[in-house]
């Protein structure tokens, strides 16, 4: 058997551009769940419909034919007011400590989005542009996608692209969560509703801020993991979901590094451990299979041996 360890240094670097877009979607997770205790179980169908809606804005798309950047920045905007609208109209009026309600809306609205997006848009995958992987030009590339070799290893720009947008995202949610207002609430509210409450914080408003962050995180995620996927469909969150789910579960639900940290891990065992494994020793026909597994695999073993994961908080229990 050759294991080929030459190509392992590429599936790493492929690794490291995964992990950075799950860490977006779990950031997006973590959000909700820091405030509500809930997983948004349509949090993936709501970056997806952000995605059509850069598509639209964008001049790759149908209409108005502004600048890619501008479209992705525009689209986080609409989806954090989507965000809002769901959490005011479907999520607000039932009791925060009855769960199962509210879990039923969002397993719901993934329906409803994904029908939606499949009536309008026929399931066909529509083109979306890359927002880093073509420039400059007088770097050597592989069908258009531009690279850095080093050590006989290609670097894509993209993956340099989006490990940066991750680095300037985080740092602006963490400038809003500590030195703002609304997110200085945010955080009460996720430390306590009852006492945030108490101290006069408008905890409706302040779960409604932390729906609109989540959105417009999905949309980011969605919109820079779109060209690894040949471009936008209903159906192309589904998967995404599932390892950002288990790199926030891997990461602790309640931590938002832990859920950066996991998800850049659960990348890198998808394509190092995963995909260099079953391409050496199983064959390409088996690599799908094998990634949905490992993440279903990475969720139960945290769930079994470390529930709160490898940086969330422990529950303590007075008896």
């Amino acid at each position: 058997m050759d294991w080929n360890f030459g190509i392992l240094p590429d599936f790493f670097f492929n690794g490291l551009k995964l992990g950075a877009i799950y860490a977006v979607v779990a950031v997006a997770l973590v959000l909700i769940f820091k405030a509500t205790t809930l997983i948004n179980f349509a949090q993936g169908e709501l970056a997806m419909i952000g995605a059509f809606i850069v598509y639209i804005l964008n001049d790759e798309g149908e209409f108005l034919g502004a600048p890619l950047w501008i479209s992705i920045l525009l689209a986080m905007v609409i989806s954090a007011g989507l965000g809002m609208l769901v959490e005011r109209a479907l999520v607000r009026p039932f009791d925060p400590d009855d769960h199962l309600p509210i879990v039923l809306i969002t397993l719901g609205l993934y329906l409803i989005l994904n029908a939606v997006a499949g009536d309008i848009w026929n399931y066909q995958v529509r083109p979306f542009g890359n927002l880093f992987g073509t420039f400059p030009s007088w770097v050597p590339s592989v069908g258009g996608d531009r690279f850095l070799e080093i050590a006989g290893t290609r670097l894509f720009y993209d993956t340099i692209g989006i490990w940066i947008t991750l680095i300037l995202s985080l740092f602006g949610l963490a400038m809003l969560l500590n030195k703002t207002k609304i997110g200085l609430s945010f955080r009460a509210v996720s430390s306590s509703v009852e006492s945030a409450r108490l101290v006069g914080v408008n905890t409706g408003r302040t779960l409604g801020f932390g729906w609109a962050l989540a959105s417009a995180f999905g949309t980011l995620g969605a919109a820079l993991v779109a060209p690894s996927l040949g471009g936008v469909q209903p159906n192309m969150m589904g998967a995404i979901l599932i390892y950002s789910l288990a790199g926030a579960a891997l990461g602790g639900l309640d931590s938002l590094g832990g859920a950066v940290l996991g998800g850049v891990l659960v990348g890198l065992i998808q394509s190092v451990v995963v995909s260099w494994f079953g391409v050496v020793v199983m064959g390409q026909s088996y690599m799908s299979i094998l990634q949905l597994a490992a993440a279903f695999v990475v969720i139960l073993i945290v769930l079994l041996f470390r529930p709160s994961g490898l940086f969330g908080t422990k529950k303590i229990e007075r008896v």
